[in-house]
């Protein structure tokens, strides 16, 4: 294995790890109110970034995205899908839906498949058909025993796919990206804690100060993914990179299940065996294509 593999490999890794950790994160912070944690993460981000952009030298790359008309509607977009996104996320894991949450991030890259058939045209094999059907089986099974859809696993998935779809017709890095995202949120998330501090129901005299902390801190636990992810991500091939990615979703539904004790009936049960199956056969595609791909490469050459 070479350095950069090595690098690639711790640096994706803690990407995922911190990804997957974040409901202890938000579980720490279940005395603020979902919203007013949602303006404290898009605040104190906008601030977290704004210094490393500064300290990278980076906002050359700020401004070049401001000046393209087109790339600003789309991070407009993109901040309006990441913050319902966020808000989601928070509601679900301090109301006691850290498997749900679970659920979504599982089914997340087979919604960028399907999402990306459907507006960027891409193809999909028979093998991809196959497993996003699986998948749907599963959802269709959930929606049939407990009568309801699976609401905030199919949120998540749809607005971080769509969050991702943008992302992708973009030319903008993560980084920039998410100061230009946060910036655009700032003004509403200020605006709502202002108004908080003004009527007396802000969280920060309330609290103690790890809780805080944790408030300040906000910025970094959002960003720090990110940046380890953007690393990990020039290191590694695609394959590697997909495979790793439910790192995250894996650590959420240890933590939902055996650290806060939420339920995990036969029906979910179920429905997770449908989405693995699904994600199992999306990932052996994967990893074939990829193998033929090396392998036309190597004999061609």
């Amino acid at each position: 294995m070479n350095k950069d593999t090595h690098d690639g490999l711790f640096f994706a890794a803690g990407a995922f790890v911190m990804w997957g950790l974040l409901p202890v994160y938000w579980k720490s912070l279940e005395s603020v109110p979902p919203l007013e944690l949602l303006c404290n993460r898009i605040v104190w981000s906008m601030f977290f970034v704004a210094a490393l952009i500064t300290f990278k030298t980076r906002w050359s790359e700020v401004r070049t995205a401001l000046n393209d008309n087109k790339g600003k509607l789309l991070l407009v977009i993109s901040s309006c899908l990441i913050g319902c996104n966020w808000y989601i996320y928070i509601w679900a894991v301090n109301n006691g839906h850290v498997v749900d949450t679970s659920m979504g991030y599982y089914m997340t890259p087979l919604m960028n498949a399907l999402l990306g058939c459907i507006f960027m045209r891409e193809k999909l094999n028979r093998i991809q058909v196959i497993a996003i059907l699986i998948a749907a089986c599963g959802v269709a099974f959930s929606i049939f025993d407990y009568g309801k859809i699976p609401t905030i696993a199919l949120t998540l998935a749809i607005s971080f796919g769509l969050y991702g779809l943008v992302r992708k017709v973009m030319k903008v890095e993560s980084l920039p990206g998410l100061f230009v995202e946060t910036a655009v949120l700032f003004p509403l998330a200020a605006g709502y804690l202002i108004w908080l501090a003004i009527t007396g129901e802000i969280s920060y005299p309330k609290v103690g100060l790890n809780e805080n902390i944790l408030l300040i801190g906000a910025g970094a636990a959002t960003s720090l993914p990110l940046i380890f992810f953007a690393s990990g991500a020039r290191k590694l091939r695609l394959v590697t990179l997909g495979m790793m990615q439910y790192i995250a979703p894996s650590l959420a539904l240890i933590l939902g299940v055996f650290v806060y004790g939420e339920s995990f009936s036969c029906t979910r049960f179920i429905t997770f065996v449908f989405i693995w199956s699904g994600i199992a056969i999306y990932i052996v595609d994967g990893l074939r294509s990829n193998a033929q791909i090396k392998h036309n490469l190597k004999h061609s050459t």
